[in-house]
């Protein structure tokens, strides 16, 4: 007997069921889950690996304003590699910028400038300053992230969708446990007249 090809999960899912609320339901699961892992992750690092926005234009045309730069910590950075650093006088603050020169005098410095800049940063990029690599961008997607970090971006891009999801999931719980409930009382029922008839 020949064995039945493996199935993707597009494949399983049955198409003739999903409604456009179901279809609804799942896009919004998707947005929820995005946005509240991508600005937990601008917040915290996870894994090495941290999400910032990129506010200016100093690395344009490689990295254009409002991108999302996904930033992995390194043992050793390497010229031409883009990074992000913190600001000696303010560690709140960081810039993402390409190292142009490195240097190694017992003490590393790296020498950082802006693609879109003409002068190389005034100041050398020690390395417990250094955030991590530049391993990936989402050009724009910055902005949305960076307002989920909001409150009014907790609301409406986190909060709202979540109350929605679970919403729809009470409903169906709701669902199911009735319909349960009538099978039960139709079983029940069955039972009587069944026990009535061998009377």
């Amino acid at each position: 007997m020949a064995k039945k090809p493996f199935k993707t999960i597009w494949q399983m899912i049955n198409w003739r069921k999903l409604n456009t609320w179901k279809i609804v339901t799942f896009i919004i699961y998707i947005i929820v889950i995005v946005f509240a892992i991508s600005a937990l992750m601008s917040k915290f690092s996870i894994a090495g690996i941290k999400l910032f926005t990129v506010q200016s234009g100093s690395m344009e045309p490689a990295i254009k304003v409002g991108s999302l730069v996904v930033v992995k910590s390194q043992n050793e950075y390497q010229v031409n590699d883009i990074i992000t650093f913190k600001d000696r006088e303010d560690s709140q603050k960081t810039t993402t910028h390409r190292i142009v020169e490195k240097e190694d005098t017992g003490i590393i410095r790296c020498t950082t400038q802006g693609d879109a800049n003409d002068a190389a940063d005034s100041n050398a990029v020690l390395p417990p300053q250094i955030v991590g690599k530049v391993i990936f961008k989402i050009p724009y997607f910055g902005y949305p992230v960076a307002f989920a970090r909001t409150w009014p971006g907790v609301i409406i891009l986190i909060i709202i969708p979540a109350t929605i999801i679970i919403y729809d999931e009470v409903g169906n719980i709701r669902k199911e446990w009735r319909k349960r409930k009538k099978s039960k009382n139709i079983n029940k029922k069955l039972a009587k007249e069944g026990a009535g008839s061998k009377k």
